[in-house]
């Protein structure tokens, strides 16, 4: 029996076109790791790997622990994206909103 956060990686994995070795080999922990994240219950991830995982596979780590923020109607790839803007700097922010206005008004 698998938990529901086996199911989501192993779903995302496929996705991906992943096989455990290189899921593994992307977020820094064995395949024995992710495949006993993908079928043990109760899965036991280090919060480390949990985020190396969910970064190899392009999502969040709520999204795969099953603990969507308020912005939950955002798809995984969506929250990532705008994980990624917050962290940039203010001038940055500045310029990626420029350029978003300039797209908008062809």
């Amino acid at each position: 029996m698998t938990s529901e956060m086996g199911e989501r990686i192993r779903r995302l994995r496929k996705q991906k076109g992943f096989t455990l070795d290189r899921l593994a080999e992307l977020a820094g922990a064995s395949k024995s790791y992710v495949w006993e994240l993908e079928n043990k219950n109760p899965p036991r991830p280090s919060a480390e790997k949990l985020a190396g995982i969910a970064a190899a596979l392009d999502t969040t780590v709520d999204a795969l622990i099953g603990t969507d923020p308020p912005d939950a109607a955002l798809s995984p790839e969506d929250r990532v994206f705008f994980r990624k803007y917050r962290q940039l700097d203010e001038g940055e922010k500045r310029r990626f909103r420029k350029m978003i206005d300039l797209w908008g008004d062809e």
